[in-house]
Protein backbone atom coordinates (compact mmCIF):
# COMPACT_ATOMS: atom_id res chain seq x y z
CA UNK A 1 0.00 0.00 0.00
CA UNK A 2 2.93 2.31 0.64
CA UNK A 3 3.78 2.31 -3.07
CA UNK A 4 0.39 3.69 -4.16
CA UNK A 5 1.15 7.42 -3.71
CA UNK A 6 3.98 7.20 -6.25
CA UNK A 7 1.81 6.31 -9.27
CA UNK A 8 -0.90 8.67 -8.07
CA UNK A 9 1.55 11.56 -7.87
CA UNK A 10 2.90 10.65 -11.30
CA UNK A 11 -0.62 10.63 -12.72
CA UNK A 12 -1.36 14.01 -11.14
CA UNK A 13 1.83 15.38 -12.66
CA UNK A 14 0.85 14.14 -16.12
CA UNK A 15 -2.64 15.61 -15.78
CA UNK A 16 -1.22 18.97 -14.72
CA UNK A 17 1.31 19.02 -17.54
CA UNK A 18 -1.37 18.21 -20.14
CA UNK A 19 -4.32 20.23 -18.88
CA UNK A 20 -2.69 22.76 -16.56
CA UNK A 21 -1.81 25.17 -19.37
CA UNK A 22 -5.50 25.98 -19.76
CA UNK A 23 -5.43 27.72 -16.37
CA UNK A 24 -2.05 29.44 -16.80
CA UNK A 25 -2.09 33.14 -17.63
CA UNK A 26 1.21 32.77 -19.51
CA UNK A 27 -0.52 30.53 -22.06
CA UNK A 28 -2.83 33.34 -23.11
CA UNK A 29 -0.02 35.91 -23.06
CA UNK A 30 1.76 33.64 -25.52
CA UNK A 31 -1.33 33.55 -27.74
CA UNK A 32 -1.56 37.36 -27.69
CA UNK A 33 2.13 37.62 -28.60
CA UNK A 34 1.65 35.26 -31.55
CA UNK A 35 -1.50 37.11 -32.62
CA UNK A 36 0.38 40.43 -32.72
CA UNK A 37 3.42 38.94 -34.45
CA UNK A 38 1.88 38.83 -37.94
CA UNK A 39 0.70 42.46 -38.33
CA UNK A 40 3.82 43.75 -36.59
CA UNK A 41 6.07 41.53 -38.70
CA UNK A 42 4.37 42.73 -41.88
CA UNK A 43 4.90 46.38 -40.93
CA UNK A 44 8.52 45.75 -39.96
CA UNK A 45 9.23 43.96 -43.24
CA UNK A 46 7.72 46.79 -45.27
CA UNK A 47 9.69 49.38 -43.32
CA UNK A 48 13.03 47.57 -43.62
CA UNK A 49 12.73 46.48 -47.25
CA UNK A 50 11.37 49.76 -48.57
CA UNK A 51 13.90 51.69 -46.53
CA UNK A 52 16.86 49.75 -47.87
CA UNK A 53 15.55 49.51 -51.44
CA UNK A 54 14.78 53.22 -51.76
CA UNK A 55 17.93 54.10 -49.86
CA UNK A 56 20.12 52.07 -52.21
CA UNK A 57 18.33 53.29 -55.35
CA UNK A 58 18.67 56.90 -54.25
CA UNK A 59 22.19 56.46 -52.90
CA UNK A 60 23.49 58.27 -55.99
CA UNK A 61 21.96 61.30 -54.32
CA UNK A 62 22.59 62.46 -50.77
CA UNK A 63 18.99 61.69 -49.79
CA UNK A 64 19.61 57.95 -50.26
CA UNK A 65 22.14 57.84 -47.45
CA UNK A 66 19.70 59.72 -45.25
CA UNK A 67 17.02 57.11 -45.93
CA UNK A 68 19.43 54.27 -45.11
CA UNK A 69 20.47 55.89 -41.85
CA UNK A 70 16.84 56.60 -40.94
CA UNK A 71 16.02 52.94 -41.60
CA UNK A 72 18.83 51.74 -39.37
CA UNK A 73 17.89 54.19 -36.62
CA UNK A 74 14.20 53.29 -36.94
CA UNK A 75 15.05 49.61 -36.63
CA UNK A 76 16.75 50.26 -33.31
CA UNK A 77 13.64 52.10 -32.08
CA UNK A 78 11.43 49.21 -33.19
CA UNK A 79 13.75 46.79 -31.40
CA UNK A 80 13.26 48.82 -28.23
CA UNK A 81 9.50 48.35 -28.56
CA UNK A 82 9.97 44.63 -29.23
CA UNK A 83 12.04 44.28 -26.08
CA UNK A 84 9.22 45.85 -24.11
CA UNK A 85 6.68 43.56 -25.79
CA UNK A 86 8.74 40.43 -25.09
CA UNK A 87 9.21 41.50 -21.48
CA UNK A 88 5.47 42.08 -21.07
CA UNK A 89 4.13 38.97 -22.83
CA UNK A 90 6.95 36.40 -22.74
CA UNK A 91 8.02 37.07 -19.13
CA UNK A 92 11.54 38.13 -20.10
CA UNK A 93 13.81 40.78 -18.64
CA UNK A 94 15.60 42.06 -21.73
CA UNK A 95 17.58 45.28 -21.47
CA UNK A 96 19.01 47.60 -24.07
CA UNK A 97 22.43 46.54 -25.42
CA UNK A 98 25.40 48.71 -24.49
CA UNK A 99 27.58 48.16 -27.56
CA UNK A 100 27.49 51.69 -29.01
CA UNK A 101 28.93 55.01 -27.79
CA UNK A 102 26.91 56.81 -25.13
CA UNK A 103 28.09 60.27 -26.14
CA UNK A 104 29.85 62.10 -28.93
CA UNK A 105 29.04 64.06 -32.03
CA UNK A 106 26.69 63.10 -34.83
CA UNK A 107 29.43 61.30 -36.75
CA UNK A 108 30.61 59.26 -33.74
CA UNK A 109 27.03 58.35 -32.83
CA UNK A 110 26.17 57.32 -36.40
CA UNK A 111 29.36 55.31 -36.83
CA UNK A 112 28.86 53.63 -33.46
CA UNK A 113 25.29 52.72 -34.35
CA UNK A 114 26.37 51.15 -37.65
CA UNK A 115 29.30 49.30 -36.08
CA UNK A 116 27.23 47.95 -33.17
CA UNK A 117 26.50 44.21 -33.55
CA UNK A 118 23.11 44.77 -31.91
CA UNK A 119 22.03 46.91 -34.89
CA UNK A 120 22.41 43.99 -37.28
CA UNK A 121 20.88 41.53 -34.84
CA UNK A 122 17.89 43.88 -34.64
CA UNK A 123 17.63 43.85 -38.44
CA UNK A 124 17.71 40.06 -38.39
CA UNK A 125 14.92 40.02 -35.81
CA UNK A 126 12.75 42.36 -37.89
CA UNK A 127 13.25 40.21 -40.98
CA UNK A 128 12.38 36.97 -39.17
CA UNK A 129 9.39 38.50 -37.41
CA UNK A 130 7.21 38.38 -40.55
CA UNK A 131 7.71 34.65 -41.18
CA UNK A 132 7.39 33.86 -37.51
CA UNK A 133 4.22 35.96 -37.40
CA UNK A 134 2.76 33.99 -40.31
CA UNK A 135 3.09 30.77 -38.31
CA UNK A 136 1.55 32.50 -35.30
CA UNK A 137 -1.36 33.75 -37.40
CA UNK A 138 -2.16 30.21 -38.59
CA UNK A 139 -2.07 28.87 -35.03
CA UNK A 140 -4.37 31.58 -33.71
CA UNK A 141 -6.77 31.12 -36.65
CA UNK A 142 -7.05 27.37 -36.01
CA UNK A 143 -7.43 28.02 -32.29
CA UNK A 144 -10.37 30.36 -32.96
CA UNK A 145 -12.01 27.70 -35.15
CA UNK A 146 -11.52 25.12 -32.38
CA UNK A 147 -13.15 27.41 -29.83
CA UNK A 148 -16.08 27.89 -32.23
CA UNK A 149 -16.67 24.13 -32.07
CA UNK A 150 -17.07 24.34 -28.30
CA UNK A 151 -20.11 26.58 -28.68
CA UNK A 152 -21.86 24.78 -31.53
CA UNK A 153 -24.61 23.34 -29.24
CA UNK A 154 -25.65 26.94 -28.59
CA UNK A 155 -25.61 28.11 -32.20
CA UNK A 156 -26.33 25.20 -34.55
CA UNK A 157 -26.98 24.94 -37.43
CA UNK A 158 -23.66 26.51 -38.27
CA UNK A 159 -20.54 26.02 -40.35
CA UNK A 160 -17.00 26.22 -38.97
CA UNK A 161 -14.25 27.00 -41.45
CA UNK A 162 -10.71 25.68 -40.94
CA UNK A 163 -8.94 27.31 -43.85
CA UNK A 164 -8.66 26.99 -47.60
CA UNK A 165 -6.91 24.39 -49.77
CA UNK A 166 -6.67 24.91 -53.54
CA UNK A 167 -9.14 27.79 -53.29
CA UNK A 168 -11.67 25.46 -51.64
CA UNK A 169 -12.69 26.24 -48.04
CA UNK A 170 -12.46 23.42 -45.50
CA UNK A 171 -15.80 23.64 -43.70
CA UNK A 172 -17.52 21.48 -41.11
CA UNK A 173 -21.26 22.02 -41.46
CA UNK A 174 -23.12 21.19 -38.25
CA UNK A 175 -26.89 20.94 -38.62
CA UNK A 176 -28.17 18.70 -35.80
CA UNK A 177 -27.77 18.49 -32.02
CA UNK A 178 -25.88 15.14 -32.11
CA UNK A 179 -23.39 16.66 -34.54
CA UNK A 180 -23.03 19.68 -32.28
CA UNK A 181 -22.40 17.44 -29.25
CA UNK A 182 -19.71 15.55 -31.15
CA UNK A 183 -18.08 18.85 -32.12
CA UNK A 184 -17.56 19.86 -28.47
CA UNK A 185 -14.93 17.22 -27.50
CA UNK A 186 -13.32 17.56 -30.92
CA UNK A 187 -12.99 21.30 -30.40
CA UNK A 188 -11.73 20.84 -26.83
CA UNK A 189 -9.04 18.38 -27.92
CA UNK A 190 -7.99 20.56 -30.87
CA UNK A 191 -7.84 23.66 -28.67
CA UNK A 192 -5.73 21.85 -26.07
CA UNK A 193 -3.27 20.63 -28.70
CA UNK A 194 -3.06 24.07 -30.29
CA UNK A 195 -2.40 25.70 -26.91
CA UNK A 196 0.51 23.32 -26.37
CA UNK A 197 1.84 24.06 -29.86
CA UNK A 198 1.42 27.80 -29.25
CA UNK A 199 3.44 27.51 -26.05
CA UNK A 200 6.15 25.69 -27.98
CA UNK A 201 6.26 28.34 -30.70
CA UNK A 202 6.27 31.06 -28.05
CA UNK A 203 9.28 29.36 -26.45
CA UNK A 204 11.10 29.58 -29.78
CA UNK A 205 10.10 33.26 -29.95
CA UNK A 206 11.51 33.73 -26.46
CA UNK A 207 14.87 32.23 -27.42
CA UNK A 208 14.90 34.31 -30.61
CA UNK A 209 14.26 37.48 -28.64
CA UNK A 210 17.08 36.66 -26.21
CA UNK A 211 19.50 35.95 -29.06
CA UNK A 212 18.65 38.97 -31.23
CA UNK A 213 17.25 41.58 -28.84
CA UNK A 214 19.13 40.73 -25.62
CA UNK A 215 20.96 40.69 -23.36
CA UNK A 216 18.86 39.49 -20.46
CA UNK A 217 19.08 41.57 -17.30
CA UNK A 218 20.87 40.02 -14.33
CA UNK A 219 21.34 40.97 -10.71
CA UNK A 220 24.89 42.07 -11.50
CA UNK A 221 23.58 44.40 -14.21
CA UNK A 222 21.07 45.87 -11.78
CA UNK A 223 23.89 46.84 -9.41
CA UNK A 224 26.06 48.37 -12.13
CA UNK A 225 25.21 52.00 -12.65
CA UNK A 226 27.03 52.11 -15.99
CA UNK A 227 24.39 49.97 -17.72
CA UNK A 228 21.23 51.32 -19.28
CA UNK A 229 18.02 50.89 -17.28
CA UNK A 230 15.95 47.79 -17.97
CA UNK A 231 13.16 47.83 -20.46
CA UNK A 232 9.68 47.92 -18.86
CA UNK A 233 8.83 44.39 -17.76
CA UNK A 234 5.09 44.06 -17.12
Amino acid sequence: MGNIPGPINASDSVVRSVFGIVLEAQTYKNVVYLFLAFPLGFMYAMFVWFGFIFGLVLSVFVVGFGILLATVFGTRLLARFERWLANALLSLELRSPSDRPRSGGIWETTKGMIDAPSTWRNLGFMTLKFWFGFVGFLLVAFLVSSIELLFTPLRYPTAVEFGTVNDQPIVWTIETLPEALVAVPVGALAALVLLHVSNGVAYVAKRKAIALLGPVASSEDSDDGSEEPHEPAH
